[in-house]
């Protein structure tokens, strides 16, 4: 069976990663995981090294020197599994904020040939979030909306970070024209495949915001994806991601 890995960025995760490596090491058909780690002082990359030995050949691990931002942890992990023969490549937050029963469906909807690109959705028919004050529920809805009405992208959800990318997908991109490394990394992901002519399905997910551990939402980060999206929109009327 093609492999499939999920790719799961940390800094001071230690409360939650050694747990969630475990549930998605419970899942069938098996999934590999890689953690790339900036440098978190907390001692997390040395739990996932601990567990080495219960998953060999399944669990790897990519060690930064600090704070480098999300964007930066995914395109590195993307190179990594674009180097060895992974043909479902997903992203997913430590926190359990994205449930990992939803791994399989996720991966089936890229694996049915439908789709090259899978978002675990919050705003779709059955999905939802859980825990969220009103106010964030209202400022991330109203996010997605504005990046549909700017990029015409027909995805629901389309800052969600829970996202799996066959491989030809992030082959086709040049990720060094990916400009954004905070939340406007998600929109630029997503909007990069679908100018390239992929097509993006979206599973319903429920989102629970996290209970371990410090969120790493801040309001800097909403403005960053509301300026980011018109920056990327201009550019994108005279220039193409594909890799060339």
């Amino acid at each position: 069976m093609e492999k499939a890995i999920v790719l799961i960025p940390t800094y001071n995760e230690i409360g939650n990663i050694g747990r969630i490596i475990d549930k998605v090491m419970e899942l069938r058909p098996a999934f590999h995981v890689l953690v790339i780690d900036d440098g978190s002082p907390d001692g997390t990359a040395d739990l996932v090294k601990s567990k080495f030995q219960e998953y060999p050949g399944r669990l790897f691990i990519e060690e930064r020197s600090g704070k480098l931002g999300l964007g930066t942890a995914y395109i590195h992990g993307f190179r990594w599994a674009l180097e060895r023969d992974f043909e479902y490549i997903i992203e997913m937050d430590a926190d359990f904020s994205h449930p990992v029963s939803a791994l399989p469906a996720l991966r089936a909807a890229c694996a049915d040939g439908k789709a090259q690109v899978s978002v675990g959705s919050r705003y779709v028919k059955d999905g939802g979030v859980k825990d969220w004050p009103l106010g964030r529920i209202i400022l991330s809805y109203g996010a997605s909306v504005y990046v549909r009405m700017v990029t015409w992208m027909p995805v629901k959800d389309t800052t969600a970070g829970f996202v799996c990318y066959r491989r030809k997908v992030l082959q086709e991109i040049d990720l060094d024209k990916i400009r954004f490394v905070g939340y406007a990394f998600q929109i630029e992901m997503k909007f990069a495949a679908w100018q390239l002519g992929h097509k993006i399905t979206e599973v319903p997910i429920t989102f629970i915001d996290r209970t371990v551990g410090e969120s790493k939402m801040s309001m800097s980060i909403f403005q960053e994806a509301i300026f980011g999206v018109l920056s990327m929109r201009f550019w994108s009327f005279g220039n193409s991601y594909r890799k060339t």
